[in-house]
């Protein structure tokens, strides 16, 4: 029964956030996106934050929509069902496409096509043609991941 309030809770506070996020700043946050409270989202340009349906951002990751240096003020855009993993940087400008995921720490200063796994600083494109659900979670039918659990070792 506790685990089950934590939960309907926990779901209840982030409806909560999304709404505020949209409303209140003007973000466009697409149905059943889940942000972390200690991700961080830029509020100098809140209007230029566009993320997908179904996308998680995780604990420590931070997306940009100015570059102060550069006096710049542009739309960065995360696709429907990723993944931005902790501590990952999304630099203002970038487009992140579709089914994508944002190992943790990369730091993304250039678009990411759609069906990608990136990593690194700056990040690279590791994994083409993936699939991912819902939170950019992978699918077990994922290219790559049948032949890992077969032989011990990626393709």
């Amino acid at each position: 029964m506790l685990v089950a309030l934590r939960t309907r809770l926990q779901i209840t506070a982030t409806a909560l956030r999304r709404a505020y996020f949209r409303k209140v700043w003007g973000m466009t946050i697409g149905r059943g996106t889940r942000i972390s409270g200690k991700a961080v989202l830029d509020f100098t340009n809140p209007r230029g934050i566009k993320i997908g349906d179904f996308t998680i951002v995780t604990p420590g990751a931070r997306i940009f929509t100015h570059d102060f240096v550069g006096e710049k003020h542009v739309d960065t855009h995360i696709g429907s069902y990723c993944f931005i993993g902790a501590n990952a940087l999304v630099m203002p400008g970038v487009t992140i496409g579709d089914h994508c995921v944002v190992a943790a720490g990369a730091v993304v200063v250039d678009d990411v096509p759609g069906n990608s796994m990136v990593a690194g600083n700056p990040a690279r494109v590791i994994r083409n043609n993936i699939e991912t659900g819902v939170f950019g979670m992978m699918s077990s039918t994922a290219p790559g991941l049948r032949e890992k659990s077969e032989t011990g070792n990626l393709s």
